[in-house]
């Protein structure tokens, strides 16, 4: 992790996500390093991850970080658009969770 990822809480919750990614979806040819942040994770000029992946990234985040989303939300193209954009539902769903 880059020292730039260490000082930021953002920037730390993103590398997660990435490697999260590149785990979950088993994506054997990338490194969390070669995803970028503000690049499209759906369809062509990034990830290219289609309805599956994003199911299976949706698993993987309630696992990991215990947020849900749902099937229908129609906030799952934004929510989903890129490592950023996941990173701050992540963190306003955690903010928010009570016990």
């Amino acid at each position: 992790m880059t020292a730039a990822a260490a000082a930021s809480p953002d920037l730390v919750l993103e590398h997660e996500l990435k490697e999260l990614i590149v785990e979950a979806l088993m994506l054997e040819d990338r490194t969390p390093a070669e995803i970028e942040s503000t690049a499209p994770l759906l369809g062509e000029g990034g990830l290219g991850l289609d309805s599956i992946d994003v199911l299976e990234l949706a698993m993987a985040l309630h696992r990991r970080f215990g947020v849900k989303t749902k099937g229908d939300d129609e906030r799952n193209r934004e929510i989903f658009g890129s490592v950023r954009s996941l990173a701050a539902f992540v963190a306003a769903e955690r903010g928010t969770k009570t016990t």
